[in-house]
């Protein structure tokens, strides 16, 4: 059964020093409207947007930030028709387990992933959820564990319980902003989801902000504009505080946004087109 602790029961992580390589990663594809990535946006227009996540590797260990579809779900035609059964939608995996074959690329060994964190809850968010093991905690905002263990529709909610019901996962709920490690900090913007967080990671002289689903596009970031899905009463709300939030960093000297699911994004971009 799946172990639900405080923030401060698996603090401090399994690292030493501070991030010193982000290795960006691209986990599957997804085609979604434009009016669902940004408000105001087109109903009609659908992008294919990329799936992705990122690794942040420290003197010592890892952790990694989202994780992308279970591809198990994906592949397999039952489960697959059973979850993905919405209007327009089609989850695409690339060959292989996109997640464990990167990260292998980059050179990183899975005994020393010290923890990973979710930006929220949403199924192309928590695949990498069942290659963890007790030791590596996943990190989570509470109010979004609580939405995932109360919504009383998965469906409507676009999540799986069953990504998080394994007995060797560790749930680690935080509270707001939280400095995880040197270097790396989880920081409140909900609204698309009731917990969103976002994560900057302080490497070099460079700030990165992964900004999750706070900002799909470049665009949210640019003209202020927050996603058009969000979630709860005052889902709006609080996406208009959360882009805010964002561009007002994406503002300062040497800090640099990224965009979750922006086809055109550089960072994820070098990586379909193989560079």
């Amino acid at each position: 059964m799946t172990t639900v602790v405080e923030w401060t029961d698996v603090a401090p992580l399994a690292l030493e020093g501070r991030p010193r390589r982000i290795v960006p990663l691209v986990l599957g594809f997804e085609p979604i409207s434009e009016a669902i990535s940004m408000r105001g946006g087109s109903s009609f227009r659908h992008l294919l947007e990329p799936v992705t996540a990122a690794a942040v590797e420290f003197d010592s260990g890892w952790v990694l930030l989202d994780g992308g579809f279970d591809p198990a779900r994906v592949r397999d035609p039952a489960l697959r028709a059973a979850s993905f059964g919405y209007e327009n939608y089609l989850p695409v995996v690339p060959p292989g387990d996109p997640l464990v074959d990167q990260i292998a690329e980059a050179g990183l060994e899975w005994d020393d992933l010290a923890a990973a964190a979710i930006t929220h809850a949403h199924f192309d968010h928590t695949g990498a959820a069942r290659l963890l093991r007790s030791s590596q905690p996943l990190l989570v905002q509470r109010r979004e564990w609580e939405h995932v263990c109360t919504t009383p529709s998965e469906r409507d909610a676009f999540l799986f319980r069953d990504d998080f019901a394994h007995p060797d996962l560790t749930i680690a709920v935080l509270d707001g902003d939280v400095e995880l490690a040197a270097g790396l900090r989880a920081i409140d913007t909900a609204g698309h989801t009731p917990g969103h967080q976002s994560f900057v990671v302080e490497w070099g002289e460079r700030v990165l902000v992964l900004a999750g689903d706070a900002a799909d596009l470049r665009v949210n970031i640019e003209r202020r504009v927050p996603t058009g899905s969000t979630s709860g009463a005052d889902g709006e709300h609080l996406a208009d505080r959360a882009i805010q939030r964002l561009a007002d960093l994406d503002g300062r000297p040497g800090t640099e946004v990224w965009p979750s699911h922006d086809p055109d994004w550089q960072p994820w971009r070098e990586i379909v087109d193989g560079r």
